[in-house]
């Protein structure tokens, strides 16, 4: 379990498809303070598990559904990456409950700056929108992020001065994909909803 609070921007080293078998390594520092084989570490908002690690630098295993699902196949040696360690039990949830479960992948549309914030569009498909709502958390790209309006193919955020420091999508252009967590709370209403309603109407 993870918050979306990013604690610092790493620099991928290296993806490679070894016997068969993709591994990522990325440097860090932040990250690394306490970190032992099997721990999990977001890269981007993705859960993984780290297999390898050095004085600077922490290795994990990608799975063909990571990277079906995520844009970490998109990563070349020097990209930036968001890194996270999982929520200690005695730790701050600054953000929101971030499982590290990627649902799929969205495409920065526009930037827009207003005074010292930026907006952000970003597009969608409808199998995730349906359950991204105004005033709502959204994760992207691991950063906890407030939604403020939704579209039928896209929806929107803001980024205050502070943030763009301290994550790597402002230094992304347009076009490129970013990893979205959709709150798993709206998922869970539906099943119970739906679950529900075949009790009430079975056919």
């Amino acid at each position: 379990m993870f918050t979306g609070i990013v604690e610092e921007i790493g620099a991928v080293e290296s993806l490679s498809n070894d016997a068969g078998g993709w591994s990522l390594t990325v440097r860090a520092q932040t990250v690394l303070g306490g970190a032992r084989l099997g721990d999990s570490l977001a890269i981007n908002g993705t859960c993984l598990t780290v297999t390898a690690l050095n004085s600077n630098s922490f290795t994990v295993g990608l799975s063909p559904e990571t990277l079906r699902r995520t844009n970490l196949g998109d990563l070349r040696p020097g990209d930036g990456v968001n890194l996270e360690r999982s929520l200690a039990a005695d730790g701050r949830i600054g953000g929101h409950f971030v499982q590290g479960h990627v649902d799929g992948t969205g495409v920065v549309r526009a930037f827009r700056p207003e005074g010292d914030s930026l907006w952000v569009t970003v597009e969608a498909a409808p199998d995730l929108l349906r359950y991204i709502v105004p005033k709502g958390y959204i994760a992207v790209d691991g950063v906890s992020l407030t939604v403020v309006s939704v579209f039928p193919d896209a929806f929107t955020f803001m980024l205050v001065a502070y943030t763009q420091q301290h994550i790597t999508l402002p230094s992304k252009p347009p076009g490129s994909r970013v990893n979205l967590e959709v709150d798993i709370l709206g998922k869970y209403v539906e099943k119970f909803i739906g679950a529900v309603n075949y009790v009430a109407h079975p056919n």
